[in-house]
């Protein structure tokens, strides 16, 4: 069966801006700088100034992000940090490479995001800050994790990775923690060609000791104060990421709308719920039903193209078996895992691409 609409497509974004990004290309090679030069400390500044905080730090990846902003709190061997099992593995992997352990808790069924009750629960000793996921561009509660991280004296470090923009009570997602995780990889809502990632914080001594871990430690030319490692988003990604930035809210406008068409056009399925205090910014637009796997066939076989985000739960995987978690100690976790369907969605759709996915929705009569 051929593809009617395809899960993902980056082409028609990107010839929006065909010309900007053409030009920040010939830029940078007409420079011949390509490591730590003048593209990205200037959208550092501007990417900082989008947020409204002091600093961003531009690191390698997302994974590379959330890792150093941990490293940069001194987290490490001993310590535990309580994070979510539904999610990408990369918020995992970041913690366990700076050797703490991941404490991993169940999500609200609503969002998808920690629930802050489980968050509380987990709570230890040993606990040393609290990482909460903004899944699929809706905020977690961070009213609440906020609260819960104040009264432990915890550190809070939001993985921004999916929310781009993502408002909670009117404030931008990434500005609520001590420090915030960005990923651009490239179907991001702000993506660069590759991969590349950011740290932003109001702190100037996190952003000190960011700068110097993603580049073997070192304060200044061959004097390196602690042990780090190669972590640098490059000059080209840099001017690819500023010729977007500008574009980022509208862009995040119109993946409102595209899923605004959706929610009105559905039956037979869960359409995702936002919660009040929240801008949710639709990187993806995930569903829910109770035959899953049936009906991702049926819209399959009428040539819609469907992702599962995420089909396993981390703590159900081999590699986190360590962890000592079984089936059933996340409930709410592993029954989003079995209904959850991510829908096509991306800045180019149309609204006749809406309307076939809906028409092959309700044709699967599942």
């Amino acid at each position: 069966m051929d593809i009617r609409v395809p899960f993902n497509s980056l082409k028609p974004a990107q010839a929006l801006l065909g010309d900007a990004l053409e030009t920040a290309v010939r830029r940078v090679l007409a420079s011949g700088w390509y490591i730590l030069g003048p593209e990205l400390a200037a959208f550092e500044d501007e990417f900082a100034a989008w947020h409204g905080v002091r600093h961003a730090v531009g690191v390698a990846n997302g994974t590379d992000a959330v890792e150093l902003a941990l490293r940069a709190l001194g987290i490490g061997p001993g310590d535990e940090v309580v994070t979510v099992a539904h999610t990408a593995m990369a918020t995992v992997c970041a913690v366990e490479r700076t050797g703490a352990t991941p404490v991993l808790v169940d999500i609200d069924p609503a969002t998808f995001t920690m629930d802050p009750a489980a968050a509380s629960a987990a709570l230890t000793p040993r606990t040393r800050a609290i990482v909460p996921v903004h899944l699929y561009g809706h905020p977690a509660d961070l009213t609440a994790l906020g609260d819960l991280a104040a009264r432990h004296r915890l550190a809070l470090v939001e993985d921004c990775a999916q929310a781009h923009g993502a408002r909670w009570n009117g404030r931008l997602a990434g500005t609520f923690g001590h420090l915030a995780a960005f990923s651009f990889y490239p179907t991001k809502n702000l993506g660069a060609l590759g991969d590349a990632g950011a740290v932003i914080t109001d702190d100037p001594q996190l952003a000190a000791r960011l700068r110097r871990l993603r580049n073997y430690g070192q304060s200044d030319r061959y004097h390196h104060e602690e042990p780090g490692q190669n972590s640098r988003l490059d000059e080209m990604q840099a001017a690819l990421l500023r010729a977007k930035l500008p574009h980022l809210a509208a862009h995040n406008e119109e993946r409102r709308r595209l899923a605004a068409l959706y929610t009105g056009s559905l039956c037979g399925v869960a359409v995702p719920q936002s919660r009040p205090e929240a801008g949710h910014v639709f990187h993806l637009y995930v569903v829910r039903h109770p035959r899953r796997d049936a009906f991702q066939e049926s819209l399959a076989a009428r040539g819609v193209q469907t992702l599962i985000h995420y089909p396993i739960p981390i703590h159900l995987q081999p590699a986190a078996a360590h962890l000592g978690l079984l089936p059933g100690a996340l409930p709410e976790t592993e029954r989003a895992a079995r209904e959850i369907l991510s829908l096509p969605l991306w800045v180019g759709m149309t609204d006749a691409d809406i309307a076939l996915v809906a028409e092959a929705a309700e044709a699967a009569g599942i």
